[in-house]
């Protein structure tokens, strides 16, 4: 599914313009405390710590990231076929879900997969910091049943405003990815089709038809004697 890039509505000060400006989500989603507005990068690091529960923050709100089995298990067959590829040659690093990234400016966003080649990192070393300044190269969103398209379309706004050259919002219902190269061109790979790591990582191909088949799965059955 293609995600049509609208401008965000103007602000105001009411619960409803906020919901909008955040791309008309649902208000459970929204952490009351500390306040719409007021809330930091510190706050994101400290609930996750505290209350293993995860919230990205935008501006100055905190937003909580909901991802049900399906779009866990999805995001990790993605992750594991970027890290058997990038380990190869040590490209960089890949992160999953709880990867908590610090875009300039106040902004955290967790991409449910993102890769960074090690020039992204200062010293192209990992830091301690729970939450660093990294722009990956790469950032996959697997869409959940919270997620808005406005929602979604905010969110991949900001990923190239940051510096990220690529994005794959991947629909479990239509089984597709949706590969955007800037904000305004997208291209949308079917099941049976592949997606490739075009510039960012060349030579790297998946099959969208097996990362889905991998989904619904069953137990194999067991051979006699086992």
């Amino acid at each position: 599914m293609s995600i049509a890039l609208t401008l965000p509505p103007a602000e105001d000060d009411t619960l409803a313009g906020l919901l909008d400006r955040l791309g008309g989500i649902s208000p459970t989603r929204i952490r009351m405390h500390p306040a719409p507005g007021t809330a930091t990068v510190k706050d994101v690091v400290e609930i996750e710590q505290r209350e293993k529960r995860l919230f990205e923050l935008i501006d100055g709100v905190l937003v909580e990231k909901v991802m049900g089995y399906p779009q866990s298990r999805l995001a990790f067959l993605i992750g594991l076929e970027l890290e058997r590829f990038v380990e190869k040659d040590d490209l960089g690093v890949v992160t999953t879900a709880d990867g908590m990234i610090r875009l300039p400016p106040n902004l955290v966003r967790m991409p449910d997969v993102a890769y960074a080649s090690w020039e992204r990192f200062p010293n192209e070393e990992i830091s301690d910091d729970p939450a660093p300044e990294i722009v990956p190269d790469l950032a996959v969103e697997v869409l959940s049943k919270s997620n808005t398209i406005s929602e979604m379309s905010r969110k991949i706004r900001e990923y190239f405003s940051a510096g990220v050259p690529l994005v794959w919002v991947v629909d479990p219902e239509s089984k597709s990815i949706t590969v955007y190269t800037s904000p305004t061109r997208a291209k949308t790979i079917s099941a049976t089709r592949t997606v490739d790591g075009g510039k960012v990582l060349p030579g790297f191909e998946l099959s969208v038809a097996a990362l889905f088949a991998k989904l619904k799965r069953t137990r194999k059955p067991k051979r006699r004697g086992q």
